[in-house]
């Protein structure tokens, strides 16, 4: 925002470059409601629609809905949205961090309940030691489901929470090097 007023100010600093200009631009359309001027919310953001919409729509769409569950999943986001506008800096870092695994746990559960939903109403095959099918099992498809879905949710998880992790170590690690180095420096020119 404050390279854009320079800009739009000409009071721009020497050496910034057009790329950086689109760049804040990008950035600014993405953050900034156009009409108010005032930051939109994550959760209302294009960039926020999947994680925060996907466990709404999950758990809208979970059979046998009572009236009170309904009115949990449509009203519970508002209030968590409203909680999470108290969050401090570094927790809110963390949540944007870590927000890929809900959001793709999640789609992987919809995906695998969604594909073979039918396998808990018909059951499957269950066979015997020589591979023979000897009757199907209602609750053998709720077990395979419930493997599945699992499993589903673990793949992932060295792929999106191993890269925040060491991301944030390493951001301290090298933020402590620095203020180390800077306060060296300082004391060398006292």
């Amino acid at each position: 925002m404050k390279l854009l007023d320079q800009f739009k100010n000409g009071t721009l600093p020497p050496g910034v470059t057009n790329g950086q200009l689109w760049k804040a631009q990008k950035i600014k359309q993405a953050i900034i409601h156009p009409d108010t001027g005032e930051k939109i919310p994550m959760p209302f953001r294009m960039s926020g629609f999947v994680p925060f919409g996907t466990p709404v729509v999950v758990g809208l769409l979970l059979p046998n809905q009572t009236f009170s569950s309904t009115i949990f999943w449509q009203v519970g986001l508002n209030v968590l949205i409203k909680r999470a506008e108290h969050f401090s800096p570094a927790t809110r870092i963390l949540v944007q961090r870590f927000i890929p695994f809900p959001a793709v746990a999640s789609a992987n559960v919809c995906n695998v309940l969604l594909m073979r939903h039918t396998e808990l109403s018909e059951g499957i095959s269950v066979l015997d030691d020589k591979g023979n099918v000897v009757g199907t099992s209602k609750l053998a498809a709720r077990h395979a489901l419930i493997e599945t879905s699992l499993t589903r949710v673990v793949l992932p998880m060295p792929v999106l929470l191993l890269p925040p992790l060491v991301m944030s170590l390493l951001e301290r690690f090298t933020y402590r090097s620095w203020s180390r180095r800077s306060l060296l420096l300082h004391t060398a020119r006292s």
